[in-house]
């Protein structure tokens, strides 16, 4: 039985946080509902000075991460395990063994990596090291100062450069879809041509090049980058939220999308 004591709190901007003995607070602000975020609060075993992370493990003074383990100084990460002292890393996911990375952003599935900074959009990058300003890298080992580099351990294969698709009007164009009749149903990525959570109605309206950042970076990396490109940065717990949670994100985020478009036309 769960015999964790929590604390309810309100900071200064009257905000409600839930905390516990360890350190650990999640905000009603956050998770939309006093009890999803003692829920979240609840789900962590472990850690020590988390902010408003979930379903995480034995992570300390990490921020707005879900389903990691034995992390530290991390942001907007999830099911990253291992890592430690990468600090201002954001929205990275599956990364394990990192040390001491710092600014990496919509990395995937990266090892062992130690030192890097401002890298982006990597993927199943291993034993790197001092790597600066990478972009688009994957397959890669020991590699520094790289650009636009794919590995040779397929056997000299070339991956094709990335390509991320822009959608205007994005907010607008995701609510607009996931609106129609049996259109939402964030359980599951595609559950049929006309039935997608938010991250796969994301890939499914960026069309073609939409697929193929979802077929080599996975649908929660892929939906994000497209977010990201056309012009709003996600947080990644936004793909893990229930139908109605999602909608009304949605919905404020289109709303918004739809008033700032009409002042800024006067």
């Amino acid at each position: 039985m769960d015999t964790l004591e929590v604390i309810w709190t309100k900071d200064e901007q009257g905000v409600e946080w839930v905390n516990d003995a360890c350190g650990n607070k999640c905000s009603v602000a956050w998770f939309g509902s006093r009890e999803a975020a003692e829920k979240s609060l609840r789900s962590l075993e472990d850690c020590d000075d988390c902010v408003n992370c979930s379903y995480c493990r034995s992570c300390s003074s990490c921020r707005y991460c879900r389903y990691c383990s034995d992390c530290s100084s991390c942001l907007s990460c999830s099911s990253c395990r291992y890592c430690s002292d990468c600090r201002y890393c954001r929205s990275c996911s599956s990364c394990s063994d990192c040390r001491y990375c710092s600014d990496c952003s919509y990395c995937s599935s990266c090892r062992y990596c130690s030192y890097c900074s401002d890298c982006s959009y990597c993927s199943y990058c291993s034993s790197c090291s001092y790597c600066r300003y990478c972009r688009s890298c994957s397959d890669c080992r020991s590699c520094s100062s790289c650009r636009e580099k794919n590995g040779d351990s397929t056997g000299g294969q070339k991956l094709p450069p990335v390509q991320i698709p822009k959608i205007e009007n994005i907010h607008a164009v995701i609510y607009e879809a996931c609106s129609a009749p049996g259109a939402l149903d964030m359980s599951a990525v595609h559950t049929c041509g006309s039935t997608h959570c938010r991250a796969g109605w994301t890939t499914t309206k960026a069309g073609a090049a939409g697929a193929a950042l979802e077929a080599r970076f996975g649908w929660l990396l892929a939906a994000m980058m497209i977010y990201r490109e056309s012009g709003y940065q996600i947080s990644p717990n936004k793909f893990f939220e229930t139908d109605e949670v999602a909608m009304e994100d949605m919905r404020k985020l289109a709303e918004q999308e739809v008033a700032a478009s009409a002042a800024a036309q006067g």
